[in-house]
């Protein structure tokens, strides 16, 4: 396959790098390397939600108001994007800025300005999936700002392939393994970052055994990874999100209860002396969840 000219300079061109996203999140030096890839794990109200929109908010807000500035495609398979709390969180740090320091433009050219990073695409199955996958390459060819492309979720469709799929695992896995496959292409040549949020799917693996054994192990089943294995080689930090409620006194009266959320970040990276050999490294941070987005604590 030939290279065009502009695709060798889309290639070749030093994207911004998302190391410093968010510096609370990610064990050692920082965040993600240009083209490595972070899985954002968790059931249902753990907080994945808002903590994808803390990270979409950092790479669209402009350097002025502390974000990177950089575009983004959002890949929204669940149909769950929600432009209002973006918009929302979004309006609150470019006041915050404001606040703090004199800058020029208005409210709505700021606004606009940060939107206009922003490329949302929707899909409704894995076959449009790929599809997307395979065209993205032209929309990085032309826009070599893009540095984040962020999927939500890359399990959407993993309970409709199960069942296209039949009794064969290799065929309920097919069209997952090859978006896994085109990603690994798109990361090598275009060195963007990916984002992707996964369900929490609960699998039996220990196969049949008393029901005592089986509901102790259900939690941590939970936590487990479940795509396909092409996709967990492309993962490098992995975030899993978990829920917690702690009490806290309000005036001596009924104690009140505030929500907060905890996320444990692996990360793996490869050893200088064997590119094989894998050491990881963990961190734990929690936040909870204001009108203003994400605040970790």
């Amino acid at each position: 396959m030939t290279e065009s000219g502009a695709q060798l300079f889309a290639r070749l061109e030093a994207r911004r790098c998302l190391k410093d996203i968010e510096k609370k999140l990610f064990p050692g030096d920082g965040g993600p390397e240009n083209g490595e890839v972070v899985e954002l794990y968790g059931s249902e109200g753990t907080g994945k939600t808002e903590l994808l929109y803390h990270l979409l908010s950092r790479c669209l807000l402009p350097l002025s108001a502390g974000g990177l500035e950089v575009d983004v495609v959002f890949m929204d398979t669940d149909y769950s994007l929600d432009m209002l709390r973006l918009v929302s969180i979004l309006d609150s740090r470019l006041n915050a800025a404001r606040s703090s320091s004199s800058s020029s433009g208005s409210d709505e050219e700021l606004l606009g300005s940060c939107l206009s990073r922003l490329l949302v695409v929707h899909c409704s199955s894995s076959s449009q999936l790929l599809l997307t996958l395979h065209f993205l390459e032209t929309t990085l060819t032309s826009r070599p700002r893009v540095a984040l492309l962020l999927i939500d979720s890359i399990s959407a469709f993993y309970w409709p392939d199960r069942c296209e799929g039949g009794t064969s695992v290799t065929k309920q896995e097919e069209k997952l393994s090859k978006c896994a496959e085109l990603l690994g292409r798109l990361l090598r040549d275009f060195r963007i970052t990916v984002f992707a949020t996964c369900h929490a799917i609960r699998r039996n693996y220990s196969g049949p055994s008393s029901f005592s054994s089986s509901s102790s192990s259900s939690s941590s089943d939970i936590d487990r990874p479940f795509l396909c294995r092409p996709w967990q080689r492309l993962v490098a930090h992995r975030l899993l999100c978990s829920k917690e409620t702690t009490n806290m006194a309000a005036n001596n009266r009924e104690p009140k209860r505030r929500q907060m959320f905890t996320v444990h970040c692996t990360s793996s990276s490869s050893s200088s002396s064997s590119s094989s050999s894998k050491t990881k490294s963990y961190r734990s941070s929690s936040f909870c969840i204001t009108d203003a987005g994400v605040e970790f604590i």
